[in-house]
């Protein structure tokens, strides 16, 4: 078919960093993800021009996921953030409001963009040695033998996302149930090639959150079970519970025609030859001494029956989600077929039971050895539930990159204000050999390093949503917020109890000064020391793996964004 109207040629943007429409979308979705961001950020409200459910939440995932931008840049910017929370879960507001910062800051620099770009990866490789040494101040060690670190870990997971409408004894009850079903996934005997289990979370929408329990083990959704009877369940002569996991539907579904043709001869009924198929499976089941069947899709009702008068317990629509935990946890391997069932296939139980929440009913598959697990979720509403989830996959997530990475981050702001810092204390002693090595000016240097610096501190500000003051401390370089509402005259020592990881006190002689964010602030006389305790409890802690990958993926696509000359769009 012809064109209706001649091909359109392809637009060509230069400089795209300095048209005003980029500048304003930059700006407006760096003020959307700033007043997100921490345990006081303000919610979204997300839905589509047409419709659809509406949520609402202040995590990046959800946030990210559902925003629509149209310019180029902003979506490489908002694909790298979303690609590393797809890495990380964690840290990924953080990582999008210093990528902003950064561009912001660096753009307004009258130097090249290779020479900002060159200086930046010099002070990210500071910043990185700074992280990973024994030296550094603004990390601390996660010793698995304790919980403390861990519970606070988790708790700083859960307090940054408002939307789950948590208080404090919810939260403490969350935070031990999500550690302890962390646990139950950690294999009791560690292998060279060890593998962390899984947690199902159940979801009960409707009831108060500290309803919500974890379980060992698998709980299946059945409304057809009958609570007031016991299980009658057949085991082998090991008193353990056998278990055939089925992947293939066992409803008694004829041929597809789609798959080719069948010829059936006179007198043959297709039905009933699929039906007959299905009891000699079960008729096998019987023999082997089977106890449960499982099924991912439907079990015909006359298989269930007969199953039922043998006392083998009979579950279908499992899903597909649940396929590989319940192998997993059973040794089973799931059988796509039913005209060869070998005894190898078989796993085992040590319990099966009957269990309800609310007005759900489950059936509970209790395992030898614990590595999967179920959270029974509970939530108000649909909103917040979903919220919770979201945080919850999140807790979990950063367990396990604890796990390979021993480490934590302080937060609240603490580790930018440090790392602005640090920064700023060993740029002020470089000597001239390493203006040569990085190929700059020593004034270059100063302004892009004081950018740098800016951006860290910017995403600390961030945390103020309220009027208030932020402070930094020239001894630790810690993060301060003195709430709104006092004179501006007052003594801070007055104000401030706690810095905003919690790690340190107000001892006296701190020497506070106001963050200024849009300006220069003053270099530090010394590095910023190390706090002299280095584990407290309520303290708020980052994910050490989150926030490295975070610092990285903000400047690199900063950098990438500033290297930018030309943007070239199909109008077609």
């Amino acid at each position: 078919m012809s064109r209706l109207e001649a091909k359109k040629p392809p637009l060509f943007i230069s400089e795209p960093l300095t048209k005003d429409t980029v500048s304003q979308s930059l700006s407006l979705l760096s003020g959307l993800l700033k007043s997100c961001y921490g345990p006081a950020g303000r919610l979204k409200q997300l839905h589509n021009g047409v419709g659809g459910c509406v949520c609402t939440t202040s995590q990046s995932s959800a946030i990210f996921s559902r925003l629509s931008v149209s310019h180029p840049i902003l979506r490489v910017l908002t694909a790298s953030v979303q690609n590393h929370v797809s890495r990380f879960s964690d840290c990924g507001l953080f990582t999008a409001i210093l990528c902003c910062n950064l561009i912001e800051n660096f753009k307004s620099l009258n130097i090249a963009s290779c020479t900002v770009i060159k200086i930046s990866k010099y002070l990210l490789s500071l910043c990185m040695d700074y992280l990973k040494s024994e030296a550094c101040g603004c990390r601390v060690s996660v010793d698995f033998n304790s919980l403390e670190t861990l519970l606070c870990l988790v708790r700083s997971v859960l307090t940054s996302k408002p939307a789950c409408m948590l208080n404090k004894p919810e939260v403490d009850h969350l935070t031990t149930l999500i550690l302890k079903a962390f646990m139950f996934t950690v294999p009791c005997h560690v292998e060279t090639n060890a593998v962390l289990g899984k947690c199902i979370i159940v979801p009960v929408k409707g009831r108060r959150v500290v309803d919500s329990t974890v379980l060992p083990g698998v709980l299946i959704e059945t409304p057809e079970i009958q609570l007031a009877k016991p299980l009658a369940v057949k085991r082998s002569c090991s008193n353990m519970i056998k278990i055939a996991l089925f992947c293939v539907s066992m409803s008694g579904d004829l041929f597809n025609p789609e798959e080719g043709t069948m010829t059936v001869h006179h007198g043959i009924s297709l039905e009933m030859s699929v039906l007959n198929q299905l009891l000699n499976v079960g008729k096998q089941l019987v023999s082997d001494e089977v106890g449960l069947v499982v099924c991912q899709k439907v079990i015909h009702p006359s298989l269930k029956q007969y199953l039922k008068e043998n006392d083998i317990i009979a579950v279908d629509r499992a899903g597909l989600s649940l396929m590989e935990p319940l192998s997993r946890m059973t040794g089973s391997k799931p059988i796509a077929s039913i005209h060869s069932l070998s005894p190898s296939c078989y796993g085992s139980l040590k319990d099966v039971r009957t269990e309800s929440f609310a007005s759900k009913r489950f059936v509970h598959l209790i395992p030898n050895d614990t590595v999967v697990c179920s959270l029974i979720l509970c939530n108000r509403n649909e909103t917040a539930w979903d919220e919770l989830k979201r945080a919850c996959e999140t807790a979990e997530h950063v367990l396990q990159l604890t796990i390979k990475e021993p480490l934590a981050l302080l937060g609240g702001g603490c580790t930018e204000t440090h790392l602005a810092s640090y920064i700023r204390y060993k740029s002020s002693s470089l000597s001239a050999s390493s203006f040569k090595d990085i190929d700059c000016s020593q004034t270059e240097y100063q302004l892009v390093a004081d950018g740098f610096c800016r951006s860290l501190e910017s995403v600390a500000c961030s945390l103020n949503h309220d009027d208030g003051e932020i402070l930094t401390d020239e001894v630790y370089g810690h993060c301060w917020l003195v709430p709104s509402g006092f004179p501006s005259d007052s003594n801070w020592s007055d104000l401030v109890s706690k810095c905003g990881c919690g790690i340190n006190g107000n001892t006296g002689n701190l020497n506070w000064r106001r963050l200024q964010c849009q300006f220069g602030s003053p270099t530090m006389q010394g590095c910023p020391k190390e706090p002299s305790v280095k584990v407290a409890d309520f303290l708020t802690l980052d994910c050490f793996a989150a926030k490295c990958s975070g610092l990285q993926v903000a400047l690199e696509t900063a950098s990438l964004i500033l290297d930018l000359s030309y943007v070239i769009e199909d109008q077609n």
